[in-house]
Formats: structure tokens, sequence, C-alpha cells
């Protein structure tokens, strides 16, 4: 197996399109190839969809103008499974699941991978904005945010394992994504005005109630709206429907604004109070992946991102039995949700990451 040969993650996007141009610029020779993850109803194929059919198209026309073969691979069981099937039973079970990551995890640095060594590839490629660096004392592979901060995405890539990053390329990592978007345009890619997919591609209107019942084949059982000393101020459509911190869409009046602050599974109760009862100051994390160094032995400083979209915030990180993590907020923090990923950094580099279990 050659080291300079690599397979390309072409989604159709302009990103991964401009991640096989530089990487055939550096010398690889180059695979492209689109996973079918997931098929939409033929009639609501548009181009703010992902995994459509001219997705495929897309991605094929940027591998001819490249100049390099182009697969589609049939990756929809394996979706189906490990990302459609777990983002179910995490709401069924009352956790917020984040399918991008799982999808990150078990397909494009797992199954397409794998795919790559069968092909005699020494890399996996994709359009991800982030860094990797191996570390010239440890000889680990270490993760790194992307240069442009805006557009970093490490956060999404905190699971990968020494196998997966040793096995990545992130080309764009030193790029903003308006460099990214010129480059698309010098090259005549089809794709070059094409705007980023923001949705989830099997709940792309963001209605996960909707996909839920569809994806079951069952209507959720109605339940009870509680206050916090556990009186029933109303009925909600069943406790799948809610997330930690939800305001929108509770169709509750009680005077001032409510908030989901906790839910029970077992009885299909959802709490609802004040702001001032999301605030948490610790979490608990399980199914821990530590990129820095191989295990956490001391209490470290760390900076700490419990969502994709929070700030990184002060804390301290504890090692704990079973290989569970701890981690001690400098400041409350809002909104803690069990089923997120908890991504841990000092500077620019990625400490390590885990699934929250809960918070306090």
């Amino acid at each position: 197996m050659t080291q300079k040969k690599a397979l390309i993650g072409m989604s159709g996007g302009v990103d991964s399109s401009v991640a096989a141009f530089l990487t055939k610029e550096a010398g690889f020779d180059c695979i492209g190839a689109t996973m079918r993850l997931y098929a939409p109803e033929e009639e609501d194929l548009s181009e703010s969809k992902c995994c459509s059919l001219d997705d495929v198209e897309d991605a094929r026309s940027v591998a001819r103008n490249l100049g390099i073969p182009f697969y589609a691979f049939n990756f929809k069981e394996d979706f189906a499974q490990k990302v459609m099937d777990k983002f179910v039973r995490c709401y069924e079970a009352g956790l917020t699941p984040n399918p991008c990551i799982d999808c990150n995890r078990h397909l494009k640095f797992d199954r397409l991978l794998r795919r790559a060594m069968e092909l005699g590839c020494g890399y996996v490629v994709t359009g991800h904005y982030a860094r990797i660096r191996q570390d010239g004392i440890t000889g680990r592979y270490l993760l790194l945010k992307a240069a442009d901060l805006g557009k970093d995405q490490s956060y999404f890539l905190a699971t990968l394992t020494q196998d997966q990053l040793a096995h990545s390329y992130f080309p764009l990592g030193e790029l903003t994504k308006e460099e990214a978007r010129q480059i698309a345009l010098a090259q005549g890619f089809v794709n070059a005005a094409k705007r980023d997919s923001q949705d989830i591609c099997f709940v792309p209107d963001g209605d996960y109630m909707t996909f839920l019942e569809a994806f079951r084949g069952k209507k959720y059982p109605e339940g009870d709206f509680l206050d916090q000393s556990g009186k029933i101020v109303g009925r909600h459509r069943g406790a799948v429907a809610y997330t930690l911190g939800q305001r929108k869409g509770l169709g509750l009046a009680m005077g001032a604004p409510v908030y989901v602050c906790g839910k029970d599974m077992e009885n299909n109760t959802v709490t609802v109070g004040p702001n001032e009862a999301l605030y948490s100051c610790e979490l608990m994390a399980d199914q821990v992946n530590w990129i820095l160094f191989p295990s956490l032995d001391a209490p470290m400083k760390v900076y700490a991102k419990a969502r994709s979209r929070q700030t990184e915030q002060p804390a301290t990180v504890y090692p704990e039995a079973d290989g569970r993590m701890r981690v001690v907020f400098d400041e409350p923090q809002r909104a803690i949700t069990p089923g997120q990923t908890v991504v841990l950094y000092q500077g620019e580099i990625v400490v390590g990451s885990g699934r929250i279990l809960s918070a306090k």
C-alpha cells in the first residue's frame, strides 16, 4: 500500500471538491468517492439537501474535471444502523444525540477508511476545516483547530482515534472558506457557488418528532408537563419531542418564560422551569477518547465545549473510574445536555472528548 494514494470523500459540495483538487496538487494519486448514505424522497431532491442524486452528479463532474477515477459507494445500511437507528434510540432514552459526529466516527473515518485500504490508499481525505499534526516527541497524532476559527470543525472530529488520524488528511485546514470557494471558481467546478448544507440530511426540515414516528412506524403517547414542584401544568405530545433548554413549541402560558429542565422517559413527563434552573457546574462523560495522550492520570486545566456552538469555557477535567471523566467548569453553564459531546481543548489542540452522561 502506498502512502501517496488517497481516497477523497466527495459530498458534491465545494469544500470536498477543493480538498480533492488540493490533494492532487500535493502529488497524491487520487480516487474520488461519494458515500450514498441516505435517499431522500425523489420529489424532495433540492440542492439545499445533501445525499441527493444531484450531489452525486456534482461530485462526479468535479472528479471528471480533475481527471481522477470516481466511485459511488452504497453505505445506506451502515448509515441506517450506526447513525439513524442510534439517533432514534438516543431520543427514546431521553438523550440528545449528535448524528454528524456519529457519521464521522462510523462512516467517513471507519467504513470509508476501510474501503480506502482495500483500494490501496493510505489516506482518506475530506473537506473538513481542521488540522492534523504528529507530535515529534510522543509520536501521537494531534487534532488542531482550523486556521479559520469561524469555520473550525475540530469539535465534530474529536472522537477520531490515533489510527484514524494517522490515515486522514484535511487540506482545507489552513484555508478560509472564501479562499476555498475562490479555488473552486478558478477551477470551473460546477458547484463553485453551491450553498453549504446546514441540516441533518435525514431530518432536513428540523422536525425530529415526525422523523422519529416515521422511523419507528408509531405514534408516541402524549404526557404531562410538570413544574419544578411536580404539579401538572399542561400536556405534551411525547417526551421524545423535547430537549433540554427548549423554550419554543411548548404551548404553555405560565405568566413567565419557561424552559425544558428535565425529562422522565419512564413516566413520559417533561419538567419545565425558569432559565436559571438550567445551569450546572459540572458534567460526567463516558466514551472518552483522549487524543493528546493515551490516558489522563491527574486533574488538568482545559477549555471545554459542551455543544458545538458554545464558546469554550475554562474548566478542570478529572479522571474517574471505568474510564469516565468529570468536567468541572469555573462558572455555571447553561443547558448541559446528556447525549451531546463535550470536547476539551488546550489552545488550538484538542485534548479529548466524551459523551455527556449527566450534569449537576
